[in-house]
């Protein structure tokens, strides 16, 4: 009995293995969603060893579906050529059909873009984080950095005093 609920345990948690953080500080993150992802076993395994890059990546809407473009997951380097994956293929995200008429809406209708923000592991699975967002101006930035920048001067004050 003891070893089912140490391994139950084990799957409840998740461990992250890219973070966008780029993408917050380029857009205004309204709504986060998580899907699943559809991959061959050699990225699986690239993955595993943190060889991903999320950075350039965006997620569209084609047929109702949701696809994944521009992310970048290094070949694995064990298996040869031959078996090995694209690195910047178009991959198939999996979320549930109420979920994509959802963003369908909101995406044609307020001119909104879908970004990942960070991949993970939860319970044995990648699952993809994708944030429904918007681009920020340059004064949106300037204003994101100048309110960082007074919130370290604040806690310097407050670690001194």
């Amino acid at each position: 009995m003891k070893d089912k609920s140490n391994s139950k345990s084990k799957s409840q948690g998740f461990k992250v293995i890219a973070d966008n953080r780029q993408a917050r500080y380029l857009y205004h993150i309204f709504e986060t969603y998580e899907a699943g992802i559809q991959l061959y076993g050699t990225e699986v395994k690239s993955i595993r060893a943190g060889r991903i890059n999320l950075q350039d990546g965006f997620a569209l809407i084609r047929d109702g579906e949701v696809w994944l473009l521009n992310v970048h997951i290094s070949p694995y380097n064990s298996t040869g050529k031959y078996f090995n994956h694209e690195p910047r293929r178009t991959r198939k995200l999996l979320l549930h059909r109420e979920e994509i008429r959802k963003l369908i809406g909101k995406i044609e209708q307020k001119g909104l873009t879908l970004v990942p923000l960070k991949m993970y592991f939860k319970g044995g699975w990648i699952k993809v984080s994708l944030g429904l967002a918007q681009g920020k101006k340059l004064h949106d930035k300037r204003e994101d950095i100048k309110r960082r920048q007074d919130q370290r001067d604040m806690q310097r004050a407050m670690k001194n005093y």
